[in-house]
């Protein structure tokens, strides 16, 4: 097992490695495609910033605010947990646990989660910050936890999926699956569609389990693995799962594309679409980067492709998300875009600072929230434009 992952981890590097032209390549294609100038036909505007911790540059941590109406929460790799008032950006409150992180912050019924890089879970009361509880899982987890009901559901890079109790982080239950020879650094995000919490394997399964007893109502490969050698076969299911209403999407790396019925894991459509970085969708579209950095937007009845934009090739784009009228995403160097959910043109574009952003902006309520991987969050929102009053209607409010 260990064998396999630094031998997954060597190959990454190598690739990324090679994607920066590092061993002397000195091939124009292998290099991040260049930014050219936009016409801005959306204005957009900071409203804060903070420092949430240390760096985490090339360590593909999933560390990204999460909010819960109230508050917003983050995550750094250095160990350090915080809480903001989404108004004003005011540190609420913040605490360090002295170990490195590399998942989370989860956040639901009171508490807060995050996940260490050895494999601990550490729960925080939402309201002070205070630490409630610490277990040792045994396996590193890439993916936020999810809390709901009296259940926090983690996926780790062993390749389970573990319920633990909010009160006191004992097991209530766990699945398994098959571990292939070779995998991609990285898990999905489990989510939940009523009861029943859905997560992603490195097998290329999707797998629903009642989120009380873990019994599993349903698998679905999602990604069947090919080719005879071991790099050829990678068919993980990592990055986001999207779901609107019964409906959840779903991404396999040198696979496909999936739409899959919540309730019965059948495949409703597919599209033999590459991607590590998952899927995100809205009422009318799914949408993804593939690997090589192409933007893609789906449309979410059939599959059929609706736009595609090849501006970040090779810039390592993050998850396209929904935000807005827009899709929007962060990339190597540290910019923000914001393309048209209709039509895939860029409308606006800014810039957070110098390091890369890994992790896909998050969305809460009407804002948006970018997190860096210096350690930077700052949040933002669409400014709108107000039509201009004529002289002659102002009097006639006043008369």
């Amino acid at each position: 097992m260990n064998n396999a992952w630094r031998i997954a981890g060597l190959l990454v590097a190598a690739s990324l490695l090679a994607s920066c032209g590092l061993f002397g390549d000195k091939d124009d294609e292998l290099e991040p495609k260049e930014l050219v100038g936009i016409k801005q036909t959306l204005k957009i505007k900071r409203l804060w910033s903070a420092k949430v911790g240390g760096e985490s540059e090339h360590l593909r941590v999933a560390l990204r605010p999460v909010g819960d109406g109230g508050r917003i929460y983050t995550a750094s790799h250095d160990g350090v947990v915080s809480a903001f008032d989404p108004q004003s950006g005011r540190q609420l409150w913040r605490t360090k646990v002295g170990i490195p992180l590399s998942a989370g912050p989860g956040v639901g019924e009171g508490i807060v989660v995050v996940v260490s890089k050895d494999g601990v879970a550490i729960s925080f009361d939402a309201d002070s910050g205070a630490e409630q509880w610490r277990v040792k899982m045994g396996g590193e987890s890439l993916a936020r936890p999810l809390i709901s009901s009296e259940s926090v559901v983690l996926q780790t890079i062993d390749n389970r999926m573990r319920a633990l109790s909010i009160y006191d982080g004992r097991e209530l239950w766990a699945i398994e699956q098959s571990t292939p020879a070779l995998t991609m650094r990285g898990s999905a995000d489990p989510v939940l569609i009523g009861n029943t919490v859905i997560g992603g394997f490195d097998n290329g399964r999707l797998v629903a389990a009642n989120l009380i007893s873990g019994d599993i109502a349903w698998e679905s490969m999602l990604s069947p693995p090919k080719g005879r050698s071991d790099l050829d076969r990678l068919s993980d299911v990592d990055g986001s799962i999207g779901v609107v209403g019964q409906d959840l999407y779903a991404a396999g790396y040198q696979g496909r594309i999936a739409a899959v019925a919540a309730e019965s894991g059948q495949v409703l459509w597919s599209r033999g679409i590459s991607s590590y970085e998952g899927v995100s969708a809205d009422w009318n579209s799914v949408y993804t980067a593939t690997a090589d950095g192409e933007l893609v937007a789906l449309s979410r009845r059939d599959g059929t492709e609706a736009w595609r934009n090849n501006d970040l090739l090779r810039r390592e784009p993050t998850l396209p998300v929904p935000f807005h009228t827009t899709v929007t995403v962060g990339d190597l160097e540290g910019y923000v875009h914001f393309f048209s959910n209709l039509n895939g043109n860029a409308v606006a574009r800014i810039k957070l600072g110098n390091s890369a952003i890994t992790a896909a902006p998050v969305v809460v309520a009407n804002r948006l929230y970018v997190q860096s991987d210096s350690g930077s969050i700052a949040a933002y929102e669409v400014v709108e434009d107000r039509p201009k009053r004529r002289a002659a209607d102002v009097a006639a409010d006043e008369s």
